[in-house]
């Protein structure tokens, strides 16, 4: 089970307080017995608080995640491209098609 964060015992424990004596007060009750089920009561609602709140912040997991980025991001040209529609290019056309989407992305050509 994982350990609560301060926000939640903070809150759990002051529902506990709150709910108790309002409803102490509230139903005025002299004997031991209802006043046990009302520090019951307050238990169960402060621990439905607790439970409830959200964690503050992103946890370290989260932090550590990166996107990752497909290749096909920034180009133009398709992933694969069709057999059908290949030409026959010579190497130095191959190294400025290949490079093109690198410069548009601002890595620099690749030579």
């Amino acid at each position: 089970m994982p350990r609560p964060h301060p926000a939640q015992l903070v809150y759990g424990s002051a529902t506990v307080i709150c709910a108790t004596l309002a409803m102490l007060l509230l139903f005025e009750t002299r004997s031991s017995a209802w006043i046990a089920v009302i520090a019951l009561a307050s238990l169960a609602l402060g621990l439905l608080v607790a439970v409830t709140v959200p964690a503050a912040g992103p946890t370290r997991r989260r932090r550590r995640t990166v996107a990752r980025v497909p290749a096909s991001v920034g180009s133009r040209a398709p992933a694969r491209p069709d057999p059908a529609t290949r030409t026959a290019a010579t190497p130095a056309a191959r190294t400025t098609a290949a490079s093109a989407p690198a410069a548009t992305a601002g890595l620099g050509a690749r030579n």
